[in-house]
């Protein structure tokens, strides 16, 4: 019979908890992630109760909480706090999101887990390294490359080619859909994933873009592409509301096209 033991310090443990403070009415729980990679432990999971009354209405704003008023040593990312720059993406009850656009009351009764992206090596406590995914997006070189002398003023485009990039240009790369996409768990070395893949549709749609053919030839790859299965967790756990699934479907349709 096969025996399988995890790794040292993998195995998540309880941690502190933190109760409520005194008179607090309208209390929810929040269940934290935490490791910190300098003191030799196993992970844990820390408890705080947090009043409600006296905190924001976005989940976090009750990690600002926790973190400037409770407990100092708590680890995360956040900068716009608007849905923008992507920093504080998470796993918040579940899903892959951002934590300054998810409403503590969207999220289910009881306590509320909160994790780091799933799948990705973990710097400290809610803090992904994001090293790996960064070298991939650098990988489709995300600029407009051109052969065509540079215009005087500006390189024009219609109307109905600047409609080609909604979907697709307001990704934040937060990663959220990447870390929820099982393909990715398993291929992620090789598989660029659902976030890079479209902002690689993204290039090879726009309509001033003059390299097609080199994108296409970059991504024609039996793993950087063809990893995709068509699970759509991409496009459901999408803070934006975009769907990375359907910009990989017209990348594979254009190269199906080049073929016939």
């Amino acid at each position: 019979m096969a025996e399988f033991t995890l790794p040292k310090n993998s195995r998540v443990q309880k941690g502190k908890h933190f109760p409520a403070p005194a008179g607090a009415k309208n209390v929810r729980t929040f269940k934290v992630y935490r490791w910190n990679p300098d003191d030799d432990q196993n992970p844990r999971t820390d408890t705080y109760e947090i009043d409600l009354a006296t905190t924001g209405p976005m989940v976090l704003d009750a990690l600002l909480k926790i973190k400037n008023e409770v407990d100092p040593t708590l680890t995360l990312r956040r900068s716009c706090r608007e849905g923008i720059c992507g920093s504080c993406a998470m796993n918040i009850d579940g899903t892959n999101t951002l934590a300054c656009t998810k409403a503590i009351e969207d999220c289910g009764k009881g306590e509320i887990p909160i994790y780091p992206l799933p799948h990705m090596p973990v710097v400290k406590d809610l803090v992904p390294d994001l090293t790996h995914f960064y070298a991939q997006y650098a990988s489709i070189r995300p600029w407009m490359r051109t052969q065509s002398p540079t215009p005087t003023r500006e390189r024009l485009q219609s109307k109905e080619d600047r409609e080609k990039l909604d979907g697709l240009y307001e990704c934040i790369l937060c990663a959220c859909c990447s870390t929820s996409c099982p393909s990715y768990w398993w291929n992620g070395d090789r598989y660029l994933g659902p976030a890079i893949l479209l902002q690689a549709y993204r290039w090879i749609v726009d309509s001033r873009d003059e390299d097609t053919g080199s994108r296409l030839d970059d991504l024609e790859d039996p793993f950087k592409l063809y990893r995709c299965h068509t699970i759509m967790n991409c496009a459901r756990t999408c803070p934006k509301g975009l769907n990375p699934a359907k910009a990989i479907s017209e990348i594979k349709q254009l190269m199906l096209a080049r073929t016939m």
